[in-house]
């Protein structure tokens, strides 16, 4: 091992983490670029008001995809490269902090609920499966994704620490949760107001333009 060694696999996660699979995406797919429309987020939810559910699925599968591949290269090349435990933990948020602040997007990007899945099914898939058993039974109580990835996001790190019994992966994820939670302050305050879009309710134009 050298000492670089966990630079590079910090800044390759951040790398991977960048991939804007919602503008490629929607690029490839002759759609309008996700940042132009909507919440201008650019993520998966955003992109499926562009009507086109083909492309929400394949940017929603490959924003996930780029978390769980970036944790699971650390993993398997850590003992070559005598990775510790806490730099794995460093290289899922890393990536993690790519999507949020895509480095080819100028340093924004997207709130980091597709990834931060992912890089938990990359630390462990009971711990993936289990947050997404908290945000599917909120999505389908209650009808509102924000509240869904809200509850997901504050249930992971108990979830993290019970079925991994590390304070090193319960830290990465503690610190993603805050993050996401973050990025989500705008819908925070629309649930609190009762302004939300509930899933599968249409929105006027107007207010499509807000969310």
């Amino acid at each position: 091992m050298t000492t670089a060694s966990p630079i590079l696999a910090l800044l390759a996660a951040f790398l991977i983490g960048s991939i804007p699979f919602a503008v490629i995406v929607s690029k490839l797919m002759g759609l309008d670029d996700p940042r132009s429309y909507g919440s201008g987020n650019p993520g998966a939810t955003n992109v499926l008001r562009s009507g086109n559910k083909a492309a929400a699925v394949l940017t929603l599968l490959g924003d996930a995809a780029k978390g769980l591949i970036a944790l699971l290269l650390a993993k398997a090349l850590a003992p070559d490269l005598g990775l510790s435990m806490q730099v794995l933990a460093g290289v899922a948020i890393a990536v993690f902090l790519g999507h949020v602040f895509s480095i080819f997007l100028r340093f924004k990007g997207g709130k980091g609920v597709a990834t931060a899945a992912g890089v938990l099914l990359g630390i462990d898939w009971r711990l993936g499966a289990a947050v997404l058993g908290v945000w599917l039974v909120v999505a389908i109580v209650s009808r509102y994704s924000s509240l869904a990835a809200l509850s997901a996001a504050v249930a992971a790190p108990a979830l993290t620490l019970w079925l991994t019994h590390s304070d090193t992966w319960t830290g990465a994820v503690v610190i993603m949760s805050a993050i996401l939670i973050w990025r989500h302050k705008d819908n925070i305050r629309k649930l609190l107001a009762g302004q939300e879009g509930r899933i599968g309710k249409k929105k006027k134009p107007e207010d499509q333009a807000k969310a």
